[in-house]
């Protein structure tokens, strides 16, 4: 079971939850706390305690953090350094890593991928890196081993950055946070809310960490409870988890939409810390004697079955035995949410998968930062010993997250069970998280133990009338169905033994194949630069006045990253901002693309010095009914595109979400309210206002025009309000906009155009 608090509480000692309300005062006192000790309580968070030491800013309620090290793959680096240096960097100031774990397969574009890795390793060796090459290891896994410091903090280009089992506090964000950290600027962020995570209890037999996640995913997303906050695992049960069974859960806490994690320490990460050759990393991390947190998420660890997260949210979670008792209506439901995502564009259900009242799956999934970790794959492997997947559709294929991961389960003889099964074992790779790897057939059913299962994300195309759909459930759940050729079966139906392995960290491949610079820089080496990698293009300041059309209006109640922008193939054009913004929006609404050109067209000829209204005709009447009301607007006005989604930006930390709609005319997004703080910071970073609308009915449709008078002046003297006015038939709607929250800082990027403007500027 988990459940929240409606209010933030007291953790005394670690154990004792005492609620913030009524009478707390005299509580705490008869318990012998004083009045100092309840009003130092906030800063008595483990969060609190690694923040301070990180911010600069000398003022705990507007942080402005520097990180200790940065780390990106390869559909992200290519990007950051390019930024970079078009903004002056000469030489990495702290340790930048480059994994090669999603393009690594080399497989689409034809030598573009390669092409981007011999860019990493030469901008690693340029600049003072560290480059690790494809299927060595995962993002997460290599920053795991090899980069997590307790108390220390990392920025990564991919949301799933998350080290907080390891007393690391890490954070996802979109390429822009990353060149600032290059630059030597800062993260800056308000000081966010820390929620206790109070765990107790032990899992039961088959329960595993991806359970324990999807669980608490499935309590506190919709309602938001910590979004943009830090979730601050404590209590008596995290003594009863194993390391890697706290970093399964860790690495999920992403699908929360929290800001970072971070755990309390104990001898459980000591060892893990020693195991990996690094003891002087490990330090113990506790809240104080009294701590105080915005919020309490309870899990009672004994009480958790196993889960399933349907289609096609993390959040659309049952047990996996309710979903066997009453599929047929919960197939159903996920049939509603497929029409909310898909429209009428194809034929979808899941109710084929019901043979002989069970519910039988086409293919397995044990992969990647959240699924191949070394108990995961062991567990798998002590179900499948001896048993068999079958030869008909059921498939299953498992990566082990790391070599040193692969290496130990070939030793221990884990790989051999797995492999007799029927299953295949690969090497380290994210590809079937984001559809580049184990695309499943039309309308296959596929239970992963990786991160998300949005629509679409596993690599089928709507457009092209394929359609398939992802669960997410535990390796050992996974394993289970397996072992029953397919039949969907919770890993509590085991009835053998887990055995206890140990784990051997080999560290010899990294030393013999990874290039580390130790931090040296060398200016000599010239960055190789395929056909494929292309600059930025130019883009103007803000003008004083826009005339802005909406090219895109979408209703779902929330809109991912992978539909903003697919993910798959089309990652590995990401080093070609124009090349990669032919795909903006293509499997949510294709006709996006064209209409934010034709409005581009108009902003290229005025910088042209040409006239707007020949490159766009029906410009001609929206800027006669301008010039009505507002006689000396056209003399500083700038014409571009919007769209309007309810709340977008739900998912991962790709900048190019953003990016790729200012590269095609795109200066700002409108919303009800934005998913992540990382989906908002990219629109502020490539310069495009992030606009607030009121919940209701919208005073504008696709298509329409807006003009937004003064915004330039608004945006520098900080209005409250925007004043806005749709433009049709000669005529000018009003309608209010915010801005929300922004830094001076964020401020002038957006005045200046985007972050290399700002950059250039300075």
């Amino acid at each position: 079971m988990v459940s929240t608090l409606d209010k933030g509480c007291y953790i005394i000692d670690g154990k004792t939850i005492v609620p913030d309300e009524g009478d707390v005062r005299e509580r705490l006192g008869s318990m012998g706390i004083s009045e100092s000790e309840r009003e130092s309580a906030k800063q008595n968070t483990i969060a609190y305690g690694i923040l301070k030491s990180h911010n600069t800013s000398g003022n705990m309620d507007k942080l402005c953090i520097k990180f200790d090290k940065l780390t990106s793959h390869d559909i992200t680096y290519v990007g950051i350094i390019q930024t970079a240096r078009a903004s002056g960097l000469e030489k990495f100031p702290i340790p930048y890593v480059l994994t090669n774990c999603h393009n690594s397969l080399c497989a689409v574009g034809g030598t573009i991928n390669e092409d981007d890795h011999m860019f990493g390793l030469t901008a690693a060796q340029k600049y003072g890196g560290v480059y690790v090459p494809p299927h060595q290891a995962v993002i997460h896994q290599f920053a795991r081993e090899m980069l997590s410091v307790s108390g220390g903090m990392i920025l990564g280009s991919d949301s799933h950055t998350r080290y907080g089992a390891l007393g690391t506090m890490a954070i996802g964000e979109g390429g822009p946070e990353l060149v600032k950290q290059l630059l030597g600027q800062t993260y800056d962020v308000d000081m966010p809310g820390v929620v206790a995570i109070y765990l107790e209890g032990s899992p039961k037999k088959g329960v595993g960490p991806q359970d324990v996640a999807l669980a608490i995913i499935g309590k506190v997303f919709e309602s938001g409870y910590v979004k943009n906050k830090v979730m601050e695992f404590v209590g008596p049960g995290v003594r009863n988890l194993s390391a890697d069974f706290r970093i399964g859960i860790d690495v999920m806490t992403t699908e929360t939409t929290c800001l970072s994690s971070i755990w309390e320490t104990d001898d459980e990460i000591k060892e893990y810390y020693e195991i990996h050759n690094r003891p002087e990393d490990y330090k113990e991390l506790k809240p104080g004697k009294v701590a105080y947190y915005d919020g309490l998420v309870k899990v009672d660890l004994d009480s958790l079955n196993p889960m399933i997260a349907m289609p096609f949210h993390p959040s659309n979670v049952y047990e996996i035995d309710e979903v066997n008792r009453n599929a047929a209506d919960i197939f159903e439901e996920v049939t509603k949410r497929a029409r909310v995502s898909f429209g009428d564009k194809v034929e979808y259900s899941l109710k084929d998968k019901i043979k002989n009242g069970k519910v039988v799956v086409d293919q397995g999934i044990i992969a990647g930062c959240a699924g191949g970790g070394f108990e995961n794959i062991c567990a798998a492997a002590d179900i499948l010993k001896g048993r068999f997947i079958g030869n008909d559709r059921f498939t299953l294929s498992v990566y082990p997250a790391s070599t040193p991961i692969f290496m130990e389960v070939v030793k221990n003889g884990a790989a051999a069970a797995i492999l007799e099964s029927g299953a295949i074992l690969k090497t380290a790779f994210c590809g079937p998280c984001f559809g580049a790897g184990d695309t499943p057939a039309n309308n296959a059913f596929s239970i992963r133990h990786s991160t998300r299962n949005f629509p679409n994300r596993e690599g089928s195309k709507v457009q092209n009338g394929q359609v398939a759909s992802v669960a997410l459930m535990d390796a050992r759940s996974i394993a289970a169905t397996a072992a029953n050729k397919g039949v969907l079966t919770p890993a509590t139906e085991f009835d053998g033994e887990f055995n206890k392995y140990k784990y051997h960290f080999d560290s010899e491949i990294y030393k013999n194949r990874v290039f580390d610079s130790k931090g040296q820089a060398d200016p000599s080496v010239e960055l190789q630069l395929g056909p494929n990698i292309k600059d930025w293009p130019k883009m103007s300041a803000l003008p004083e006045n826009l005339i802005l059309k909406v090219v895109s209006e979408i209703h779902d109640p929330v809109t991912t990253t992978d539909e903003l922008i697919p993910s798959g193939e089309t990652s590995s054009y990401r080093s070609n901002p124009l090349g990669l913004a032919e795909f903006t929006l293509s499997r949510k609404d294709p006709m996006y693309v064209g209409l934010a050109k034709e409005v581009r067209a108009a902003q290229e000829a005025l910088v042209s010095g040409e006239d707007p209204k020949a490159a766009l005709p029906e410009l001609e009447a929206v800027i006669a009914a301008v010039e009505q009301r507002f006689s000396d607007a056209v003399s500083d006005i700038g014409y571009g595109s919007t769209i309007f989604a309810v709340k977008p930006g739900d998912g991962s930390a790709r900048e190019q979400a953003a990016s790729c709609q200012k590269v095609l005319g795109g200066w700002a997004n409108i919303a009800c309210e934005y998913a992540t703080k990382r989906y908002r910071s990219n629109l502020i970073n490539w310069g495009m206002l992030p606009f607030i609308i009121d919940e209701g009915e919208l005073p504008f449709k696709n298509r329409d025009y807006l003009f937004i008078p003064g915004i330039r002046t608004a945006v520098k003297e900080k209005a409250g309000v925007i004043r806005a006015y749709v433009v049709k038939s000669g005529n000018l709607k009003e309608f209010d906009l915010k801005l929300g929250d922004l830094t001076d800082d964020e401020r002038q990027i957006i005045l200046d155009g985007c972050l290399i403007n700002y950059n250039r500027v300075k």
